[in-house]
């Protein structure tokens, strides 16, 4: 399995790895968003996720993402990153498929997340990984660069 090579580790936003990559995350959404990313950064502060996982190969933190809860069923996924080098080697996927089976088990029935027009690869990844495009929700109804996705746990499975 080509993601065999990545270790995942549940933790919390307080992990110095996750803080380093989100980092380096938002250094990249900076140039890609432009004069839009103050808008995108008020949504993407980390002190409140407790569902993080990050991503490893050997020793070196290479990908990371988090989750938060939506309503009452659903999980919203956030800061999905992986370093430049590493893309393309199934680092996301890893990251992704092990936050899908954390929210699983913690009951809830459905993943939400948002990301930008900007961002053609991260949109390709979702819809690989069997998101299906939804209307904007939240802050981002009416926001021409945002585009939402959504998928059943039950496909997770």
């Amino acid at each position: 399995m080509q993601n065999e090579r990545f270790v995942t580790v549940r933790t919390d936003h307080r992990n110095p790895d996750f803080r380093l990559l989100v980092a380096e995350l938002d250094q990249e959404l900076s140039l890609r968003d432009g004069p839009d990313h103050g808008f995108y950064h008020q949504f993407n502060g980390i002190e409140g996720l407790d569902q993080v996982v990050v991503a490893y190969e050997g020793s070196v933190a290479v990908a990371c993402g988090a989750m938060k809860p939506f309503g009452t069923d659903r999980v919203e996924i956030k800061r999905m990153f992986v370093l430049p080098p590493y893309r393309g080697q199934g680092a996301a996927q890893k990251v992704l498929r092990t936050l899908e089976v954390w929210a699983l088990e913690s009951g809830v029935s459905g993943c939400i997340l948002e990301t930008g027009k900007r961002q053609p690869e991260a949109i390709a990844f979702y819809r690989k990984s069997g998101y299906v495009q939804m209307e904007n929700y939240g802050p981002y109804r009416g926001v021409e660069n945002s585009l939402c996705f959504e998928k059943g746990l039950q496909e997770a499975q």
